[in-house]
């Protein structure tokens, strides 16, 4: 008997597609060596990965301008963790209220329409201006850039819930924190964990502006940096980390959404 295709469950094709995926990766890299060893760039505009490779273990032998690779590491990932803890803690209790009241949601919901659009960078004076140039405003920066989205999926994700769910835990007895509990935010997770998604790739683009400003460790200051020494080999090795900690978390939120919220 044939088997169609179509049929296949989402878990059965998982490993065709991390395959592909994987043939996909390989692909771009082979083709990235391909042209710096044909000599088609110069090394000064596209250094090859054997020269990145190289850039990276001496970053992680002696470091760059006096602090360790770990130190830029940390650095980077403790202003966005920040950001995202404070951004999520605001959104779900902001987005649990829109979405359980009309009234406030009709109230807040043009300034949220009418602030999502603007590019976070365009607050980066303001911000300077307002807090200075020490790390409160860094993660203020990056706070401004994954909020917005994490509320729009949070108010989404309560609205689509049908009201006829909740109608029927109320008549059992439930009262408003189990309703929350065991209704509104497993029912909310989904669009949720999608927006969680799309801020942290919002997140990661900002940071290497958050860091253009007055410091001296963190991935996007090296990158920074080292362009203006026309240290190619350097900026793509800080661009490599930051894509593998940026697909790091990508794959972790995707795993979270596989084990926990597979019914949808």
């Amino acid at each position: 008997m044939i088997r169609d295709s179509a049929t296949l469950s989402p878990a059965a094709s998982a490993p065709s597609h991390r395959r592909l995926g994987a043939a996909g990766l390989l692909g771009l890299l082979l083709t990235w060596w391909l042209i710096t060893a044909a000599g088609w760039v110069e090394p000064l505009f596209l250094p090859s990965p054997g020269q990145v490779l190289a850039a990276l273990w001496r970053l992680h032998r002696q470091g760059y301008m006096g602090s360790s690779l770990g130190s830029h590491v940390l650095a980077s990932l403790q202003r966005l963790l920040a950001a995202l803890l404070a951004s999520l803690a605001s959104a779900l209790t902001l987005g649990l209220a829109m979405g359980l009241l009309p009234r406030l949601r009709a109230v807040i919901d043009p300034w949220v329409e009418l602030v999502r659009p603007l590019p976070p960078l365009a607050y980066l004076p303001l911000i300077v201006i307002w807090f200075g140039i020490g790390e409160p405003a860094k993660i203020l920066l990056i706070y401004l850039s994954m909020f917005p989205p994490l509320l729009v999926a949070t108010i989404s994700g309560v609205t689509r819930i049908e009201p006829a769910r909740l109608q029927a835990v109320r008549s059992l007895g439930a009262n408003r924190w189990q309703l929350i509990r065991w209704v509104i935010l497993p029912g909310a997770a989904p669009p949720l964990l999608t927006g969680l998604r799309i801020s942290l790739g919002i997140g990661w683009s900002c940071l290497v502006a958050a860091e253009l400003v007055a410091t001296s460790r963190g991935l996007g200051f090296m990158i920074q940096s080292a362009a203006q020494f026309l240290a190619t080999d350097i900026v793509l090795a800080g661009i490599v980390l930051i894509a593998v900690f940026a697909l790091g978390g990508e794959w972790g939120l995707r795993w979270l959404q596989h084990r926990y919220i597979h019914w949808n």
